[in-house]
């Protein structure tokens, strides 16, 4: 028999082979795009997926405005944060959040479905979120990605 055939193969950060991939977000639900562009931030859908590897793609993601929530979500879903001070709690609608600042929602959305240490963070650094159809990595040439077709 031969062994070698069995051997467990672990990719690293020299044998990984990071893409670049866009997502247009418009008219998609947030957490299902979400969930997706999450799944490529952290490389799942790779053969040689690493648990403690990056070795997922850059993901650019457009339209970020032009996202949707199902439900009464725009009223009643709330982003609430602290000051670190007694009574420094404060809240703010995904309306409120949305006129604020557009592309928070989606990278909000995205960090809580990140690992929750130093990896989850240097994978969040892959993502580049932008509010309207226009983007800074043209130069990167990344492949349009149809969200129907990943699982």
């Amino acid at each position: 028999m031969n062994t070698l055939s069995y051997k467990t193969i672990s990719a690293n950060k020299n044998t990984v082979n990071k893409e670049w991939v866009l997502i247009d977000a418009e008219n998609e639900v947030l957490g299902r795009m979400a969930s997706k562009a999450a799944n490529l931030l952290r490389g799942k859908h790779k053969p040689d997926f690493t648990p403690h590897v990056d070795c997922g793609d850059n993901v650019v993601i457009i339209n970020a405005d032009k996202i949707r929530l199902t439900g009464n979500k725009w009223d009643a879903k709330e982003y609430i944060r602290h000051s670190g001070y007694p009574g420094g709690q404060r809240s703010t609608t995904a309306r409120e959040l949305m006129t604020k600042k557009p592309t928070a929602m989606v990278e909000k959305a995205i960090k809580g479905m990140l690992p929750k240490n130093k990896l989850g963070s240097s994978l969040f650094r892959n993502l580049y979120v932008y509010a309207g159809s226009e983007h800074n990595q043209q130069a990167q040439k990344p492949k349009k990605i149809n969200l129907k077709s990943i699982r």
